[in-house]
């Protein structure tokens, strides 16, 4: 876990139902706490990087809507609501600690791209080097493939490519992964470390994730998979509390860790 400990770029991803409640809407007691842990990292002198979903459950929650819209231009138009949202909260909470937030909202059309690639890398090098905190999203309001990168946790491994990090943190709803489903196996085994991922690694996973987000342990595998094989190491904890960043940046064990370099 000392990869963590001494990284000085980090990318930081954090899915849907990590930031919103059960009925979609925006839960700001986890959002504040990422904030403020986030924030002092950054006063630590860390490099934060933050990519975030949550923009079509937002939307959807501003609407007063129970279920997500089936249709694309549905959730185009609620990603377009929420992303205004999103972002109006997360500059509220980071100028409460002296941080500026810029938005960087990438498809995966624009990241196969390698003129765009450069010009994105140099967006992410420039906000930083102003002391800045890129928060990225998916465009989903002007994509027409839906949720491609499969709830950022894709995007996540890109963009960690395109900043150059020295790894990739995705906080999520569970611990890590495990040999099996905690859910229908109390018996199920946390897997501390993942040195090569292999077909038996992969089969660990399941399916997609809650009603509110689309991911799920496959995407952040194949993320794992983008990231490990770019030289960047990647963790997968439980985002439930924010603060568990504190003691992954501090070298304790927690979450599964992807060793780099595979």
């Amino acid at each position: 876990m000392k990869v963590c400990k001494n990284a000085k770029r980090i990318v930081f991803k954090v899915g849907t139902s990590t930031l919103t409640h059960e009925n979609g809407k925006l839960n700001l007691r986890r959002i504040e706490r990422l904030v403020t842990t986030l924030s002092d990292l950054k006063n630590m002198g860390r490099e934060v990087v933050l990519v975030s979903s949550g923009a079509i459950s937002a939307g959807c929650g501003r609407m007063g809507l129970e279920e997500r819209p089936d249709t694309t231009s549905g959730k185009q138009a609620m990603a377009a609501i929420g992303q205004s949202e999103l972002m109006r909260v997360y500059e509220h909470f980071f100028s409460m600690y002296g941080h500026a937030v810029g938005q960087i909202l990438l498809t995966k059309e624009e990241t196969d791209n390698p003129k765009i690639w450069d010009n994105a890398k140099n967006t992410f090098n420039t906000l930083l080097s102003m002391d800045c905190i890129p928060i990225v999203n998916e465009n989903d309001s002007m994509s027409y493939e839906e949720i491609e990168f499969g709830d950022n946790d894709t995007l996540s491994a890109v963009v960690a490519k395109i900043c150059g990090a020295d790894c990739l943190v995705i906080l999520s709803d569970i611990n890590g992964l495990y040999d099996s489903d905690p859910h229908s196996n109390p018996g199920a085994k946390l897997i501390e470390q993942v040195d090569e991922i292999t077909d038996e690694i992969m089969s660990y996973a399941g399916g997609a994730g809650s009603a509110r987000g689309t991911g799920g342990l496959i995407t952040k595998l194949h993320a794992a998979q983008i990231a490990t094989e770019a030289g960047i190491s990647m963790y997968i904890v439980n985002g439930e509390d924010p603060r568990i960043l504190y003691k992954l940046c501090e070298g304790e064990k927690t979450g599964t860790y992807f060793s780099a370099g595979q």
